[in-house]
Order: C-alpha cells, then sequence, then structure tokens
C-alpha cells in the first residue's frame, strides 16, 4: 500500500485558517478529496495521511467526519490545546473515531517556541509518551535546537518531524540544520517526513537543490525511519503534485532498492501511525 504521509483538506468558508488570506487566490479556497484523487490516482498513491491545518477543535472534528465516508483516508491527526486542563478529554473524544490517529504540536506558529519546555507542555507530553500516542512535530530550522531540549524530556516519545524541519533551502542553510537533525535522529522513536521541501525552496528550484538534504535525512534517520509527504495542497505555491514525488525519488532512488522505496511510500507510516491494528 502506498500512502501519502502529509496532505490537508479544508473549507474556506469555516473560517479556521487564519494563516490563509483572501489575496492568496490559490490557498483561499476549499480543498476537497475529489481534487486529490486524480494525483493520487496517478502516482499509485492509495490513501493518505490527513493532517490538521487550523488549530481549533472544530476543524479536527470536521476532518475526522470527512475520513467516516472518505476511503482514501487512512487516518487523521488533529489539534489540541496542551495548556487546557481536560485535554485528555477532548483527546478521548478524537479517539472515538476510528481513523484518529494522533495530533500535530505546531511549534512553528508559537511567538516563543521554547513555551514546550515548560511544565504544562511537558507534562503533556510525558503523557503522549507514556500512552505511545504518535505526534507530529511542525517545526522550523531555527527551532530545532528546542526540540532537541524538549527530546531530552521526554527520549521516548513517539514523534514525526515535519518536513524535514524546514531547512532555509531556498538561500542553502546547510550546516546547523544538519548538526540540529543529527542530535534528533539518535532518538529511536522519531521520524521524519520529506513533504514540504519545495514550499522552501526558492521559486526556480530544481530536482538537485534537494539533495544533500535528503540524503542527509536519509543518512540520519535511515530508510526505516523516513516516510513521503507532499503537504497537498500547500505544495501547489512552489509546484505540483507530482514535484513532490520526483523531488524524492529524482534525489533517492538510486540509492534505494524495491523493498526500501516501499518503506518511504507507505510502511513506514503504516507502522508509526500503527494502520494496521
Amino acid at each position: 500500500m502506498r500512502i501519502d504521509a502529509h496532505q490537508h483538506y479544508w473549507n474556506i468558508d469555516r473560517e479556521d485558517y487564519g494563516w490563509i488570506k483572501p489575496d492568496n487566490q490559490l490557498m483561499y479556497r476549499n480543498y476537497y478529496p475529489a481534487d486529490l484523487l486524480p494525483h493520487l490516482k496517478n502516482q499509485n498513491i492509495n490513501k493518505t495521511i490527513l493532517i490538521q491545518a487550523a488549530p481549533t477543535i472544530d476543524e479536527t472534528i470536521f476532518l475526522l467526519e470527512l475520513s467516516k465516508t472518505e476511503e482514501t483516508v487512512a487516518a487523521v491527526i488533529g489539534w489540541l490545546d496542551l495548556t487546557e486542563h481536560n485535554f485528555k478529554e477532548k483527546l478521548n473524544m478524537y479517539r472515538k473515531y476510528a481513523k484518529f490517529a494522533g495530533i500535530r504540536v505546531m511549534i512553528q506558529d508559537m511567538k516563543d517556541e521554547t513555551v514546550v519546555l515548560t511544565p504544562p507542555y511537558v507534562k503533556a507530553f510525558k503523557y503522549f509518551e507514556e500512552i505511545n500516542l504518535p505526534i507530529d512535530l511542525l517545526v522550523t530550522h531555527d527551532q530545532l535546537d528546542t526540540l532537541i531540549k524538549l527530546m531530552e524530556k521526554v527520549p521516548n516519545l513517539r514523534g514525526v518531524i515535519d518536513h524535514i524541519g524546514k531547512p532555509n533551502i531556498s538561500n542553502k542553510y546547510f550546516d546547523s540544520w544538519y548538526h540540529n537533525m543529527k542530535g534528533l535522529s539518535k532518538y529511536p522513536n522519531l521520524y521524519c517526513k520529506t513533504s514540504g521541501m519545495i514550499t522552501e525552496a526558492s521559486q526556480n528550484w530544481e530536482i538537485k537543490d534537494f539533495k544533500p538534504y535528503l540524503r542527509a535525512v536519509l543518512e540520519l534517520f535511515s530508510i526505516d525511519r523516513l516516510m513521503y509527504g507532499s503537504d497537498w495542497p500547500v505544495c501547489l505555491m512552489a509546484g505540483f503534485y507530482d514535484d513532490t514525488v520526483n523531488v524524492v525519488m529524482g534525489n533517492l532512488e538510486e540509492s534505494l532498492n524495491s523493498e526500501e522505496i516501499n518503506k518511504l511510500f507507505g510502511q513506514n507510516a503504516s507502522i508509526f501511525y500503527e494502520l494496521e491494528k
């Protein structure tokens, strides 16, 4: 089974998506399964992991309800306010849905990312560590040192770094990102997604621009902890759905056998999100 481990659907009329402005005509519209299905078919992708795109309970419920009738959605990753005293109750509400598989913490959007090192957040992460809940971690390259400090507190957290930690690909910054990703890769339960790369590059990107970054995460996390994701429809701001596949395959295919390609395009996501339970 081939899996896209990172994509979104949204209804702009819900007004959950404050980061999407009306002047961004490409993003400021509805995106539903009918828009994505032709692209999945073209790339022989059977299932997707549907990721929250707004920090609201209502949007997560919207996605979970959508997943009831959309067969291509293998799992939904939702959102929680970890500072709320009753976040466990909200989590239990999500878990009543068959396709709920975890939550995403949007560190990227925090005014001060070090807040995740404060007691309320650490307590929540320790709980997730205890129950082995999959956690998507949305961070930028300049927040990776904070993520390292968090992992020191919850070393067995079942986590995945979205968008390979959002390195500054457009300016070809590499060394500090590599150093921090190396530190993070030492945690055996921490995975990495190849999603979101083309939107971190310049508008005139070439496939070869991503080679050092993809080779690095393959080296650091190994093929057993790496998973493909498109970040559709956000990826449309910098290219097409097919580009997200071509960038990965164009830089890694010569290094991987068919079994390893299967791990990258599905098996690892299935293991991480426990889809076979």
